[in-house]
């Protein structure tokens, strides 16, 4: 063409599928971070870290509460160790249930714990990312909600700052780190729902889920309670109309079954006990004084959270899927269950939903923990999911309104793929460490396991025992001797009449 020549633009014909110009100068050139294989790349590494995450849990032996579960369930099976719970311990039915299902097991049962409860976590909030995406009227591409989900489920199981009483110890997971998520199975029939049988299911879910709640966990349970009581102050001016019904009679439903597990709780025998043990009623709980070293207590933690900045993992991953989701076509005419432009007003109520229950979750604890309820991290899980789930959700909203409003996102981009990338090498070096500690505990814990099970065999009655603690957990004579607890556990776990303490390695 001459070069005075008029540049001329052919429109593309009905059924012209062929690609547009790639390279520096096409127009149509696909963004680096826009490959389809860019997400599901980058999930391999949070997915990584929690393989070998699980994978450390072999090395996983039982100590503190699990010395007391073991024999109880050797002896009386699973059902003796939720009547225990119920009549004797805590009250909590649920908690004695799933205890029992990895104690049975024994030895085994607190090694693959890990593993199984990680991918139990890695699989609902997949499930969740992908259902609330749907609900919003949007669709990201393949690998975007696995990446999120892996990203938000390595820093909520391993940022912490005892990731071993958060992740492996299983009787404090069943408590504080699985509950929560559990909760949110609940969730998941109201979001699949869509015809009128789905509908009716959701309420009956919500039910069954809350009052199952109830008897797991009383700070869960209480985090249930105050996200449902405020979707439904606030289910009004952000969900359509079609679906405010249905949500409201799902809110109650769930409200009452936690109530009712709750109700069953409190009144057990094993909840007036510990009650009693450790002065936690409720003019005590509610006093002025407590009220106010709880609330310094949760500052301290919200302090800690603030300033772990892996935690910037979960958000940046929620950027990125706010600069790849796109609008969904969905049913004709049929508009999304949450309302468009409401993103502001959510993450404000979201906020203000992580505070309370944090903040109540702390006053229910103070009287156990009293001045040290800051330090006693394991607690924190039960509204940590909440804080991790709002920066994800917090990192999408920025990451659409980025894609809306500049012109170039490329680099925002790049940044929360290195910020993704640093956040699992970051949460890789102490889990090596941990892993290590771990390993070197395990073959400590078999040489004296195989010891004292040959003494009992030869019909010896009182046997020496070695601590072997790892991150603070309760093992017999710790405090240099003068902490007994468990040892009356561990001396039943091995048919002994007493062990005494020993520095010595058998």
């Amino acid at each position: 063409m001459a070069s005075g020549a008029p540049s001329v633009t052919i429109p593309r014909q009905p059924g012209d599928h062929s690609r547009p110009p790639t390279g520096a100068a096409g127009r149509g050139a696909r963004p680096w971070w826009r490959h389809p294989y860019g997400a599901p790349a980058l999930a391999l590494l949070p997915l990584a870290l929690l393989g070998t995450a699980a994978w450390l849990g072999r090395a996983v032996r039982p100590s503190a509460d699990e010395w007391c579960f073991l024999p109880t369930v050797r002896d009386h099976g699973v059902s003796g160790l939720v009547a225990k719970f119920y009549l004797t311990d805590n009250g909590r039915l649920g908690n004695g249930l799933l205890v029992g299902l990895y104690a049975k097991f024994g030895v085994a049962g607190h090694q693959w714990y890990g593993a199984v409860s990680g991918a139990v976590t890695l699989a609902l909030l997949w499930a969740m990312t992908v259902l609330v995406l749907r609900a919003a009227g949007r669709a990201a591409p393949r690998g975007v909600p696995l990446l999120v989900a892996a990203m938000v489920t390595a820093v909520f199981l391993l940022a912490t700052p005892n990731t071993y009483k958060t992740f492996y110890w299983p009787a404090s997971s069943v408590s504080h780190t699985v509950a929560p998520v559990l909760a949110c199975l609940a969730a998941l029939p109201l979001l699949w729902a869509r015809t009128r049988t789905g509908r009716l299911a959701a309420p009956v879910a919500a039910l069954v889920v809350g009052c199952f709640m109830g008897t797991l966990s009383e700070e869960t349970a209480v985090v249930v309670l105050v996200v449902l009581a405020a979707l439904l102050a606030v289910g009004h001016r952000i969900l359509a109309p079609r679906v405010r019904s249905s949500a409201r009679t799902w809110c109650l439903a769930g409200l009452a079954g936690v109530l009712a597990g709750t109700a069953l709780l409190l009144t057990s025998p094993g909840s007036r006990n510990r009650r009693e043990r450790y002065g936690a009623g409720t003019a005590s709980m509610f006093a002025p004084e407590s009220l106010g070293e709880s609330l310094r207590g949760f500052l301290e933690i919200l302090g800690t959270l603030l300033t772990t900045w892996q935690y910037l993992g979960a958000a940046a991953a929620g950027v990125l899927l706010g600069l790849l989701m796109r609008d969904s076509a969905g049913r004709a005419g049929r508009t999304p269950a949450l309302l468009p432009g409401r993103s502001g007003f959510l993450l404000l109520s979201g906020a203000c939903t992580f505070l309370a229950a944090g903040y109540l979750c702390t006053v229910i604890t103070y009287p156990l923990f009293g001045a040290s309820v800051s330090s006693a991290t394991r607690t924190w899980n039960d509204y940590l999911v909440l804080y991790v789930l709002l920066l994800a959700g917090g990192g999408a909203v920025l990451g659409r309104a980025l894609r809306r409003r500049a012109r170039h996102t490329g680099a925002a981009a790049g940044i929360c793929v290195v910020l993704c990338a640093a956040t699992c090498a970051g949460l890789a070096v102490p889990l090596g460490e941990l892993g290590t500690d771990m390993g070197v505990r395990a073959a400590r814990w078999d040489r004296q396991d195989r010891w004292l099970r040959d003494g009992a065999a030869l019909g010896v009655r009182v046997l020496p025992y070695r601590p072997l603690s790892i991150r603070g957990m309760g093992e017999p004579y710790g405090r240099d001797g003068h902490r007994v607890w468990p040892a009356r556990c561990v001396a039943d776990y091995y048919h002994l009449e007493r062990i005494t303490y020993t520095e010595r390695m058998p």
